[in-house]
């Protein structure tokens, strides 16, 4: 059964009501600078933000903003990379005190900025945990929180930076099997850190679990077998039932598994000293297909101790007709099935090779605009240099 609201200007709040924190996945210096952003906490009931290499491209390259910033690197005689990272860290301070009155207000729920280590590194689980530690010491925010992709590696990474008392972002998570790892990761990061007598309860960690570019590759497999002559009706409303629904079916039974983590042994002993629970965070939140509701990530995955990360986009178009109920646990039954359906000889589509995919495409998402961005601040330094 649904958990219907009490009708609120904002939707927004409403879903926060059940539980469930909004993040914006955006972060330029203009909303910074232009108040944008302090606003968005007041009217929007934003309470966090997400960043990404794809986000500070479109934000540096072509912004004027920046150039002041990176004219007096240039004087400072700094390389490439110092320049980048002073340009993103001034970012993500002054977006951390912004929200250090919501950090300080939700008992260190809720305020954080994360901020990923270079993406190329999502296969070196030394050079993560090394920047990781160094990031976290430079910005030296307590509401500040490094991503580190999902990756084998990365959640290596994962357990050792929690266990040096480090907010932990774990990006890039599209199976079920990597949110379960995710889980783990964190439980044996606590309980190192635990050993140690340190205050475990100072440490907050999210797992992003990622949604829209699951239906779309499903979904363009599907319209491959469609598309494929003879096939009978039957078939045909088989696999026109699926499109659309695998990404949050996946994402309903990664909340069941997050449910029964928190039962187990190992985390009850890790909450009674004050640990606060790994989140699971809805990523990829924009609806790829124009077919579908522009909001179904939001509405389908409400519920209690969950994030949602929405482009400024999506946060319009909730505050503009969000459907809020609480439904995280309804119709889990349905969605394990819609996921064992795909092993059927008449869809048959392998939903692990599909999840190694998405994964290995992710990464290639951060790393080319990471190279791009990298690439395109080379030539404003070598413009303004030249002026």
């Amino acid at each position: 059964m649904t958990i219907a609201t009490k009708p609120s200007a904002n939707p927004i709040l409403a879903i926060e009501a059940l539980g469930q924190s909004i993040w914006m996945d955006n972060l330029a210096r203009d909303l910074i600078e232009s108040g944008e952003l302090a606003q968005l906490i007041e009217t929007k009931g934003l309470l966090g933000i997400t960043s990404n290499p794809a986000i500070f491209e479109k934000a540096i390259v072509g912004n004027k903003v920046y150039d002041s910033a990176i004219d007096a690197g240039i004087k400072a005689k700094k390389s490439l990379m110092e320049i980048y990272e002073s340009l993103v860290f001034e970012d993500i301070c002054n977006a951390c005190d912004i929200f250090r009155g919501v950090y300080d207000q939700s008992n260190a729920l809720d305020g954080y900025i994360s901020i990923e280590v270079p993406p190329t590194l999502a296969a070196n689980t030394s050079d993560t945990i090394t920047e990781a530690k160094r990031y976290n010491k430079v910005l030296a925010k307590p509401n500040v929180m490094i991503k580190i992709p999902g990756t084998p590696e990365g959640l290596v990474a994962v357990t050792e930076v929690i266990a040096a008392g480090i907010n932990v972002n774990v990006t890039l998570l599209f199976s079920l099997q990597s949110y379960i790892d995710t889980a783990w990761a964190y439980i044996a990061g606590l309980e190192k850190l635990a050993a140690t007598g340190a205050d475990i309860s100072k440490v907050a960690s999210v797992a992003s679990f990622f949604l829209s570019r699951i239906d779309a590759n499903i979904d363009a497999q599907l319209d491959k077998k469609l598309a494929v002559a003879g096939i009978s009706n039957a078939t045909k409303t088989k696999l026109e039932g699926i499109k659309g629904k695998v990404a949050i079916a996946n994402a309903k039974m990664a909340y069941k598994a997050y449910k029964e983590i928190c039962e187990s042994d190992r985390w009850k002993a890790l909450e009674a000293k004050g640990a606060k629970v790994q989140r699971l965070l809805w990523a990829s939140t924009s609806t790829k297909n124009p077919a579908y509701s522009d909001v179904m990530y939001v509405d389908e995955l409400v519920g209690a101790d969950t994030v949602n990360t929405l482009p400024p986009q999506t946060i319009d178009a909730c505050v503009d007709h969000c459907d809020v109920g609480d439904r995280i646990e309804t119709n889990v039954d349905e969605a394990i099935a819609l996921i064992a359906s795909l092993k059927d000889s008449d869809v048959n589509i392998d939903l692990d090779a599909t999840m190694a995919d998405l994964l290995e495409d992710g990464i290639v998402k951060f790393v080319q605009p990471f190279d791009a961005l990298m690439k395109s601040l080379q030539g404003k330094i070598d413009a303004i240099a030249a002026a």
